[in-house]
């Protein structure tokens, strides 16, 4: 915890020209400022979101500045390691699911949550399949 404390202090007291000159837009400099501002002034522990339920991940995640719910999921799939996320917003799962049950339209998300309670508790499962699924060329509809 200590580490990670010293590691947002020094993205900190980085002017924004070095976070510029690294290549970040103006708009990813801000938010990386924004998430070691929260990390640091302890709005975001990052030590006990692996004991947080899902949504209160997200929730936290979301108040900084440049992540959204689509970021949020992905930090929970592959960060943290959660088996049952569905991100619905996702345009490649759409496509995927889509593809993989030889459907003519794409599903809109709010279409896809309910379609994807069958995957539970298996959901990021199934979304890396629909990501794979985009990729095979062999599928229906490919």
């Amino acid at each position: 915890m200590r580490e990670t404390l010293e590691q947002q202090e020094a993205v900190l007291a980085l002017p924004d020209s070095a976070l510029r000159g690294a290549g970040l837009s103006g708009s990813k400099a801000a938010s990386i400022r924004d998430l070691a501002e929260h990390v640091a002034d302890g709005r975001l522990r990052l030590d006990d979101l692996s004991r947080r339920t899902d949504e209160e991940v997200i929730e936290r995640l979301v108040a900084v500045r440049g992540i959204g719910r689509w970021t949020a999921e992905m930090f929970l799939m592959f960060t943290l390691g959660r088996l049952d996320v569905w991100p619905v917003d996702d345009y490649g799962v759409r496509t995927g699911y889509a593809r993989a049950h030889g459907l003519k339209e794409i599903p809109k998300p709010k279409d896809l949550v309910g379609l994807g309670e069958r995957y539970r508790p298996w959901r990021s499962v199934a979304a890396w399949y629909c990501w794979r699924a985009v990729e095979d060329k062999g599928l229906v509809g490919g």
